[in-house]
């Protein structure tokens, strides 16, 4: 593999906590009576992931391929969003080589939830679990995330030209 060959993408997301929506990150549903706003399921994890991709393919971000303006994105799994940001990668000539990512939240506990959401995240992108990382952090109670307001994600990519 030449390095010529291989690209580096970054994402971020971030939404805000709303009651009474089901609270989805990487892919799992969370045992919450609180949630993340947004047009589709809002998993910021999983929307920082597809960012990730896709801006190191060059392609336009998530927003481009799903639209908030679009009713057919309304409550849409970021799973199946990521599975299609996958399919955009492989028309271009690339396919995805290993992802990292960081959930920053004060609440819920991410940790035991862990090997779930690398299981669904490897089912949605191909790659093996062992290819994923996901770690998590709090915001020390600073900003909006740190008053438990909002959930943000970070997430790195590689992908290699196939």
């Amino acid at each position: 593999m030449s390095a010529s060959n291989l690209r580096i993408g970054h994402g971020y997301d971030i939404h805000r906590i709303v009651p009474g929506r089901a609270l989805v990150l990487g892919g799992v549903r969370f045992a919450t009576d609180y949630g993340l706003e947004g047009h589709s399921d809002a998993d910021c994890l999983t929307h920082a992931i597809c960012d990730a991709l896709l801006g190191a393919a060059g392609l336009p971000d998530i927003g481009h391929f799903f639209p908030n303006d679009n009713p057919a994105w309304k409550g849409a799994d970021s799973q199946g969003l990521l599975a299609r940001v996958i399919g955009e990668l492989k028309a271009v000539g690339f396919s995805a080589v290993n992802i990292d990512a960081t959930l920053i939240a004060e609440k819920p506990r991410i940790l035991p939830h862990v090997p779930a959401m690398k299981a669904a995240l490897a089912r949605s992108t191909g790659l093996p679990a062992g290819a994923i990382g996901i770690k998590a952090t709090t915001h020390e109670g600073v900003g909006e995330i740190g008053r438990g307001a909002a959930i943000a994600a970070h997430a790195v990519a590689l992908i290699e030209k196939t």
